[in-house]
């Protein structure tokens, strides 16, 4: 019979769990995806600024943060 673990699972509910600083990432180093890079160019062109196309998966998050805010599509802020 399988014994049951203490540790404790991950709760889909509690999005603590899901939030991490970009600077914390173990693969924050590695250049941006596709996807970022896609997103980041569509938030800056509707920024009316440049996209940067030569960052870090953690800067490309910082970024669209940035840009998210300043286009209003911050979700985070009850949008």
């Amino acid at each position: 019979m399988a014994r049951k673990s203490d540790k404790k699972q991950p709760n889909a509910k509690d999005p603590s769990n899901t939030i991490k600083d970009p600077d914390e990432w173990t693969t924050g180093d590695e250049p941006m995806t596709g996807a970022q890079e896609s997103y980041l160019h569509t938030l800056a062109t509707e920024a009316g600024e440049d996209a940067e196309t030569d960052l870090t998966k953690a800067e490309a998050s910082k970024r669209i943060d940035e840009l998210r805010e300043k286009t209003g599509r911050d979700e985070s802020r009850g949008r």
